[in-house]
């Protein structure tokens, strides 16, 4: 079985949405207090729990059609895109470790895309 490019598609595109969900749990998370309102009233908070969601919908899409030995790994796409916005939107410090990191990562992901052919 050969895994068709759009799965793939998909499953990078969940990974790029799930990556804002992370983001949003991190903004949500630092307007948490000890109350119960503050959890319920959190927009942040929902608004990655949602993405989340919806990024495991186009995860599902994706593996549908194609090799999930394949597909899965591509799932670590998302700690890319969320080094990325963790970067812009909270001035967090980028390293030569996360460096490293994300070119293991999207090397492997190449590796894999190619070995799906």
């Amino acid at each position: 079985m050969k895994t068709p490019a759009l799965s793939i598609a998909w499953v990078i595109a969940g990974t790029f949405i799930g990556s804002f969900g992370a983001v949003f749990l991190k903004i949500g998370a630092g307007h948490l207090s000890r109350d119960l309102k503050s959890i319920l009233t959190n927009w942040r908070l929902a608004l990655g729990i949602g993405l989340y969601l919806i990024s495991s919908l186009f995860y599902v899409i994706g593996v549908r059609n194609g090799e999930l030995s394949v597909l899965y790994p591509m799932v670590s796409l998302g700690s890319v895109w969320t080094l990325v916005w963790s970067k812009m939107l909270l001035q967090e410090p980028l390293t030569r470790p996360k460096f490293v990191a994300v070119g293991m990562i999207l090397a492997g992901c190449v590796l894999l895309g190619a070995g799906s052919r």
